[in-house]
């Protein structure tokens, strides 16, 4: 007769696990629905031999199961010889550089030295001259409409009632406190002298953003640190677009001194983490996505200095409300493929900070 079948006693660690894996095998074959038995890479030699039991046990009970290794994350793309590197059509050139010139431009410029003033005149000098050497109230005014009657609601920047003269006790710019103004597009009320003191704490580039619903006046510009972007087509798809092929977008930046415009001017700041590669699919859309992020480069918004989220580390360079997709070819951390809204999300984020398609009109390749 037949030699009897081996109690699991007697089976040995590699037997429970080819006899696991083997019914998995049929189980999937079968389309049978089945339940994930991870931590099969512990470094514990005890939990595959506890997984394959599992996978037994749970069999005998009439419970599918099937064995499975935990998804791995996928980073970048198999690798890519300069052959295979292709620049994308529409697009001039293939890298952007923003040195420390280049950054400095759009900083403000400080007062001139002038000789003694009177107390009024005196008072406009607290207000920092901007780019083109406009104070704020100047730049500002091109943005408003006056109110002479104002409504009976708070000012949402101090608070206090728009009727009521402004609550805002810092340095005082060179505006009388119970003036009241409306942003010509958005329509919302505020004082002057507080519009101004924010405009005054802000990047002073000439552009204001509302601080009700975020409607930006003027070209909205950051301060992110100099240097690199290269972006260009290599010949790999992405989960989710096996259509076409994948621009990768590399950015790197080296660690500096803060600037003027920086949380710690003088300071010096760390740059963890570069180069970072990002990825988007060649598609139309991904190449739409690409033009605007080149834009919100040039603008110095992708990036910026301050606290990281994910470590606590300040002074530090960190991405600024752009998100970027950094897994080729996984989505373990929510930053990969496959993500059906991804695309639509980010030109969401880049239209929040001003940037859309009536900016390629204003900029050049």
């Amino acid at each position: 007769g037949k030699a009897p079948r081996p109690g699991l006693g007697t089976l040995n660690r590699s037997h429970l696990q080819r006899l696991a894996i083997a019914q998995s095998r049929v189980l999937i074959a079968s389309g049978v629905p089945t339940v994930p038995v991870k931590n099969l890479t512990g470094s514990s030699p005890v939990n595959p031999a506890l997984a394959g039991i599992t996978g037994i046990l749970m069999s005998a009970a009439g419970l599918p199961v099937c064995l499975t290794r935990p998804p791995k994350l996928v980073l970048h793309p198999p690798p890519v010889s300069k052959s295979d590197i292709q620049a994308i059509p529409g697009i001039s050139h293939t890298c952007r550089k923003t040195t420390k010139k280049q950054a400095k431009k759009g900083e403000r410029r400080p007062p001139p030295r002038l000789p003694p003033l009177s107390p009024p005149a005196r008072a406009m000098t607290l207000s920092h001259l901007s780019p083109a050497g406009k104070t704020p109230e100047e730049v500002l005014k091109k943005y408003l409409q006056k109110v002479r009657h104002p409504p009976d609601e708070d000012c949402t920047i101090c608070m206090e009632r728009l009727c009521a003269p402004s609550g805002y006790k810092g340095p005082q710019p060179a505006v009388k406190p119970e003036l009241v103004g409306k942003l010509a597009k958005c329509g919302h009320v505020f004082h002057l002298h507080c519009l101004v003191a924010m405009y005054n704490n802000g990047n002073k580039d000439g552009s204001l953003q509302c601080p009700t619903c975020k409607t930006i006046y003027g070209v909205k510009t950051g301060t992110q640190p100099p240097g690199k972007m290269e972006y260009h087509i290599i010949p790999h798809a992405l989960p989710g677009h096996s259509d076409c092929k994948t621009i990768r977008i590399i950015y790197n930046i080296p660690p500096g001194v803060q600037g003027p415009e920086h949380p710690n001017p003088g300071k010096s700041f760390t740059a963890r983490g570069f180069p970072r590669h990002c990825y988007l699919p060649d598609s139309e859309k991904g190449r739409k996505v690409l033009k605007l992020l080149l834009v919100a480069w040039d603008r110095r918004l992708i990036f910026a200095i301050g606290t990281s989220s994910t470590t606590g580390e300040s002074d530090t360079v960190i991405w600024n409300e752009i998100h970027h997709k950094t897994e080729f070819g996984s989505n373990l951390t929510g930053h990969g493929y496959p993500d059906v809204n991804y695309l639509d999300n980010v030109l969401a984020e880049l239209a929040a900070q001003g940037i859309t398609e009536e900016s390629l009109a204003q900029e050049k390749d």
